[in-house]
């Protein structure tokens, strides 16, 4: 998905299926910190899908590991700076007024690696400011599940089959098996099999990680449409000043 597919990522996930998301970010960030945040930087960003959304309310700095994500990123938010870069351990040499974590964290898969994405978080975050993180799930609430979805394009259109499991709950991980059908414009298609493997931790955890990290935190539930209510919760920390 993030090396030789990423050019299909706007059809497999297209950026409007994320205002309902992006609002809730967006409404978490302009109170979580001691004043409505200016700028932002997001670590872990993708495609750009929610900065497509949230770049009309904050000046954007946008940091992904995968080049091909980056490049479709750029043709979607094109006034956003976009930095290559790792979330554990880019340093850009700045603050933000806040900073911003999607569920790229979820691949994060050991408590180290996790610890150093709070770490550049702190690090970029100007003291009285935010960090706001979005893991798809908290071992508490973990569920096994599909999903499906794709869109037609220009010519080119696809489809994909998703599918949560775990194959050991006494791990800090799960698994996530993608099929992609990829429709090319003559006509022909091909099928790709894509396997994740994600983190997945205690909220007990994540909030002692982050007050670790030097944070002050805590657990936000989320509600959203198409999630089943409680299924789905936030960690909001801030930056002591001074």
């Amino acid at each position: 998905m993030y090396g030789e597919l990423a050019g299909w990522w706007p059809l497999l996930s297209a950026p409007a299926a994320y205002a309902e998301e992006a609002e809730i970010y967006r409404g978490l960030l302009a109170t979580a910190g001691d004043r409505a945040p200016e700028t932002v930087l997001e670590l872990g960003s993708g495609g750009g899908n929610n900065a497509s959304h949230l770049k009309a309310h904050f000046r954007l700095t946008l940091v992904d590991l995968s080049a091909g994500m980056l490049e479709v990123s750029r043709e979607l938010n094109p006034g956003c700076e976009h930095v290559q870069g790792d979330m554990r351990t880019v340093r850009l040499g700045r603050v933000f007024d806040a900073v911003f974590v999607h569920d790229a964290v979820a691949y994060m898969t050991s408590e180290e690696d996790l610890r150093k994405v709070m770490d550049t978080a702190f690090a970029h975050c100007r003291p009285g400011g935010a960090a706001l993180f979005a893991p798809d799930h908290l071992r508490e609430n973990f569920r096994t599940g599909t999903d499906y979805g794709g869109h037609d394009g220009d010519g080119r259109a696809a489809r994909f089959l998703e599918w949560t499991w775990d194959p050991d709950p006494l791990d800090t991980t799960y698994t996530v098996d993608y099929a992609y059908l990829l429709r090319e414009a003559d006509g022909s298609v091909r099928v790709t099999h894509d396997r994740h493997l994600e983190g997945l931790f205690p909220r007990a955890t994540w909030l002692r990680l982050l007050a670790d990290a030097g944070f002050q935190a805590e657990a936000v539930p989320v509600e959203h449409s198409e999630l089943e209510p409680g299924s789905y919760e936030l960690f909001v920390a801030t930056r002591p000043p001074g």
